[in-house]
């Protein structure tokens, strides 16, 4: 591994958090730095980048859901997207080139039409990781968005498998037989423990059985690692399984952002065009905002879903290479498109973070797209004659929510946006409702009852501190208590006015000790040090 480029990473990805950006536009700025100094990674860092994707992939199948992708939001959207963006971008750049275009002049139908596919895809990578820091996986908006990248991805690996004359093997049919080991992989998910055997266990699963028996196939590699990680779906130990895989994905990633950089810039004609490619991405946002909205959306859920997907997909460098390889396209096109797809992540991550911000400021005039008939998990939000309202019920909001009912009895509310979650508490007798705590909208839907203490018990400190704010804005003039994983974030809700902050792990112990004195009923009598006269 090369030191520098690793410090160049460091340092840049430290430039971009202090700046309030991702460090990824840093890792991204790194790769193109990197390039300019004529260093030279070697083949560690491909690798590396792979096998982030791969267990990106993988971790997306952990928590897939196959019911999403046959929801009308997701396959009519991604469907409509693609077939409406091919057009558009072929046609465009068929007519920029018979009006003079010197750059465009000789592209051809097939030629246009490959990079319309190319750029019809949104990146995978940037958009799970967005999701996942601002915690609006579970969302509708998150659960929808991941849906499109998943059939996008499929899309992508489908023209890759038969493009430029390669099939796969004539035995890959028989990669069926792999859902016949759902089974033997449960079992032994059952009995790997929780350490680093768990760890190797998924790596195993993802990239010794996945990626390598699909690669062999002659099929991408990546979407075995997708097609494991969803025949475990739905396990008790799967999210472990993900959360420990979590930061290595993270760290493997930065190779990925890296090598994007290391691409190169073209030369100024092709770099023009390349960034006339990226004004495209505003209009791909757009088509993906009225589309959502045409299935029933609010304009909140319907910008933040079309938001997530505002960038140019890592799939569209492959796909270009592979149409470069077979002549289709002239070779400048990878560089070009390589800057593109750079400079769409660059925009995208500001637009994603100013998401909410931006319904905030447009709602008037963006909610003049909305229908009259709203999607089914949009609907009113009633808490009845309850007192007190938990939201997040993970397992510390479930833990405060069990105790209060002891105490107060059944005037108790949870609040959870996770559907599987919501299922399991009602199950278990709670009164829990289904909602997004971080939409505005959700306090004007809302009708709180007669609520006099709120507990933020969200996992994300963020969340905790924007759910705040909004129940602020709603005249809530309550009492309100949340969670912290360190100090500061407790500094930080007590400067915005949080009635009371309590640290987990600072009061983990108190709590661990209480809970032995009660249940041992009292402490044992230590004896006192004898003091030498």
């Amino acid at each position: 591994m090369d030191p520098l480029l690793i410090g160049l990473a460091f340092v840049l990805g430290f430039g971009a958090r202090q700046a309030g950006q991702p460090p990824l536009v840093g890792f991204l700025v790194a790769g193109f730095v990197a390039h300019a100094l004529q260093i030279e990674p070697g083949d560690w860092l491909n690798r590396i980048a792979n096998l982030g994707v791969t267990l990106l992939l993988f971790l997306i199948g952990l928590e897939l859901d196959m019911r999403r992708l046959f929801k009308p939001e997701v396959w009519g959207t991604a469907i409509a997207h693609a077939g409406i963006t091919i057009t558009s971008v072929s046609a465009s750049l068929l007519a920029l080139g018979a009006v003079g275009v010197v750059s465009l002049a000789g592209l051809g139908l097939a030629s246009a039409l490959t990079l319309g596919f190319a750029l019809s895809f949104s990146s995978t990578v940037l958009a799970v990781k967005n999701l996942e820091d601002r915690g609006e996986r579970t969302a509708l908006h998150g659960r929808t968005a991941i849906g499109v990248l998943v059939l996008q991805d499929l899309f992508a690996v489908a023209y890759l498998s038969f493009a430029g004359g390669k099939l796969p093997e004539p035995w890959a049919i028989g990669l069926i037989a792999v859902l016949a080991l759902r089974p033997v992989l449960l079992a032994l998910l059952n009995r790997v423990g929780h350490g680093e055997l768990l760890l190797l266990f998924g790596l195993f699963a993802a990239v010794g059985l996945g990626a390598s028996w699909f690669g062999r196939a002659g099929i991408k590699p990546d979407l075995g690692a997708l097609v494991l990680g969803a025949i475990m779906a739905g396990h008790p130990k799967a999210k472990e399984l993900a959360e420990s895989l979590f930061p290595i994905k993270n760290l493997l990633l930065v190779g990925f952002f890296i090598q994007i950089g290391l691409n190169g810039f073209p030369d100024w004609e092709h770099f023009l065009l390349s960034l006339g490619l990226v004004l495209f991405v505003a209009v791909k946002a757009a088509l993906f905002f009225l589309l959502l909205t045409r299935f029933c959306f609010r304009a909140r859920s319907a910008v933040l879903g079309a938001t997530a997907l505002a960038s140019y997909s890592e799939f569209g460098l492959i796909v270009t290479a592979l149409a470069v390889q077979t002549g289709w396209l002239a070779e400048h096109w990878s560089v070009t498109v390589a800057i593109a797809i750079a400079a769409s992540f660059i925009v995208a991550v500001p637009l994603q973070q100013a998401a909410h911000n931006l319904h905030t400021r447009r709602t008037r005039w963006l909610v003049r797209f909305e229908r009259r008939r709203r999607h089914p998990e949009e609907a009113v939000v009633r808490f009845g004659d309850t007192r007190v309202a938990v939201l997040g019920m993970g397992r510390i909001g479930t833990g405060a929510y069990d105790a209060l009912c002891e105490q107060a009895g059944p005037v108790v509310v949870g609040v959870e946006l996770d559907a599987s979650k919501v299922a399991q508490h009602r199950e278990a007798g709670r009164h829990v409702v289904r909602a997004d705590v971080t939409d505005p909208a959700f306090w004007q839907r809302l009708e709180r009852g007669k609520v006099e203490l709120v507990l933020l018990a969200m996992p994300q400190h963020g969340s905790n501190i924007y759910a705040f704010e909004l129940l602020k804005a709603s005249h809530y003039d309550g009492r309100v208590a949340a969670i912290a994983r360190f100090s500061d974030e407790v500094e930080v809700l007590q400067a915005a006015g949080v009635d009371v902050a309590f640290d987990m792990y600072a009061e983990a112990g108190a709590g661990f000790a209480s809970h032995v004195q009660e249940n041992l009923g009292g402490l044992p009598q230590l004896a006192k040090p004898v003091t030498k006269v």
